[in-house]
């Protein structure tokens, strides 16, 4: 059967409320064969679920959060679920949350890459606003999945909101700092770097240095004994692909030096920069993000909330 059929079909028991039995009756088939239709539809990508869970916030963490570090505001995520999948799942919805608060006419959008930025680009409804401009900010990985590279979150949420979208053609990582400091220097790399700069709002994720959370070791980019070394320097977690010290600082090191993408100096110079990121593992990455004061609005979840508080020794909110 073909897609036009198929989406008829769908539209008639997920849209207009028909059931299996009636929609059979109006097909001359039987019920069985109608459900199968259904399932095809859905494998052909013709049908989206999505349950929107209710998104349920701790304001005393937040609260909490926004007294320890210099944040303008945190969303937190009250009894988080325990599945990584889902955590981020709800996390992704909170940033889209947030991200919508934020948008108006002329807004430039500044999108990093990862699974929490992928996740609010996937939650984002379709909005069209006028005059907005989507900016990559951070070079392609051009390895792993596609669907948390730069490149392709930039245009995706450029399509959701209408608006053109600026790409950094480069490399996250190059082999030498000689290569990055050339490609930098490229006119229209620089360009895209310094339009980056003048964005108004960021959405970005944060990075770990934990071998099973490091989205580069995912990529290719870092092996086990890379993340060790890093660990042994003093790095607890990444922004924007730069490793920082547990203070928030970035390290003296080749790997930082070697990232073609937005530089941390400018990203603290954006008015709004959004940061995702959940899960206890990920609270000294967390924490040094904000001690290094690259992030406005955060969106995290209880327990690593909690755990955030604790490493900083601050007041958590019984």
């Amino acid at each position: 059967m073909d897609d036009e059929r198929l989406a008829e079909i769908a539209s008639w028991y997920y849209e207009e409320g028909l059931d299996q039995a009636a929609i059979a009756r109006r097909l001359g088939c039987s019920r069985s064969m109608v459900s199968r239709y259904l399932k095809e539809a859905r494998a052909r990508g013709l049908v989206e679920i999505r349950v929107r869970h209710p998104l349920k916030t701790d304001s005393l963490l937040a609260k909490a959060l926004q007294d320890a570090f210099p944040l303008r505001e945190a969303l937190v995520l009250a009894d988080p679920p325990s599945d990584p999948r889902s955590l981020l799942r709800r996390l992704g919805e909170l940033g889209a949350r947030a991200l919508q608060q934020r948008l108006r006419p002329g807004i430039r959008i500044g999108v990093s890459w990862g699974t929490a930025v992928y996740e609010v680009v996937r939650a984002m409804p379709e909005l069209p606003v006028s005059r907005a401009q989507v900016v990559q900010i951070i070079g392609a990985l051009g390895t792993g999945d596609p669907m948390i590279d730069g490149p392709e979150l930039a245009r995706w949420l450029a399509e959701k909101l209408n608006a053109p979208v600026r790409h950094l053609h480069a490399p996250l990582l190059v082999e030498g700092e000689a290569v990055a400091r050339a490609l930098r220097g490229e006119r229209a790399i620089a360009e895209t770097l310094n339009l980056a700069r003048g964005v108004h709002v960021a959405l970005i994720g944060i990075g770990s240095v934990d071998p099973r959370l490091s989205s580069l070791r995912r990529a290719g980019y870092l092996t086990e004994s890379d993340l060790e070394a890093l660990r042994a320097a003093g790095a607890v977690g990444d922004v924007l692909a730069r490793a920082l010290d547990a203070e928030g600082n970035p390290l003296d090191h080749p790997l930082n030096r070697r990232v073609i993408g937005l530089e941390l100096e400018a990203l603290r110079r954006i008015p709004t920069v959004i940061a995702v990121a959940g899960g206890v593992a990920k609270a000294p990455a967390i924490r040094a993000a904000l001690r290094g004061g690259y992030v406005d609005v955060l969106v995290t979840d209880a327990e690593a909330a909690v755990a955030v508080l604790t490493l900083e020794g601050a007041m958590v909110y019984a």
